[in-house]
């Protein structure tokens, strides 16, 4: 591996990791971020992003905190990716493989973020009503409402997170209940409850589609 690949690692976002992917398993990764995700020789492409193979790259790429170094690159193809879609597909390979996530030569451990929690995307905004089930109101702010010593906000979105496009061609104002607390595992519970009751999907805080709570945990 030539001087050029190295240096050409840091123009994108990256997921440096401890050891080298199993390329279907980084598809599968990548395809809970953006279904639509396929293989491209041996690249991956997802919306308006490359995610290159996996090389050995200089422990100093992750501040040398990883013995051995194998960086995952993501590179917007054409303008600049929607909603930090490269960054968050970076730190959520990073979160789900054990590595680090480098970006604009700053490294982060994604494991380490502290009060951040899933949301559940729905295709339009639900009423108090049909919170009721699940969620307390708060009497001074029609968007906030709690849940024990969970808190839960709504949240107009903007943009269309890649993981939700096939469960929503119909939105027209997609909503997300953000969700704060403690315990990740109570945060999905509670994410997925809501999301059964109203026909949503849920998303962790790099917009990866979540199946199941321990998702939310950092791989042991």
């Amino acid at each position: 591996m030539g001087w050029m690949a190295k240096r050409r690692l840091r123009t994108g976002p990256t997921a440096a990791l401890p050891a080298k992917p199993d390329p279907a398993e980084l598809l599968r990764i990548v395809q809970l971020a953006d279904p639509g995700a396929r293989k491209d020789g041996d690249d991956i492409v997802a919306t308006d992003v490359r995610v290159s193979a996996a090389v050995e790259a200089d422990a100093d790429l992750a501040g040398g905190e990883l013995e051995k170094v194998w960086a995952v690159r993501v590179a917007a193809e054409g303008p600049l990716p929607l909603d930090f879609f490269d960054r968050y597909l970076a730190e959520g390979i990073a979160f789900r493989l054990k590595g680090l996530a480098v970006c604009r030569g700053e490294v982060s451990d994604p494991s380490d973020e502290e009060n951040t929690g899933p949301a559940v995307i729905l295709p339009v905004r639900p009423t108090a009503e049909e919170l009721a089930p699940l969620l307390e109101p708060q009497e001074d702010d029609e968007f906030t409402f709690t849940a024990g010593d969970i808190k839960a906000v709504l949240v107009p979105q903007k943009g269309q997170p890649p993981a939700v496009q096939e469960l929503l061609p119909f939105a027209t104002e997609l909503t997300a209940i953000e969700l704060r607390g403690d315990e990740q595992v109570k945060l999905g519970t509670l994410a997925l409850e809501l999301s059964e009751a109203l026909n949503g999907l849920v998303v962790d805080r790099w917009r990866f589609r979540v199946d199941a709570a321990e998702d939310l945990l950092p791989p042991a």
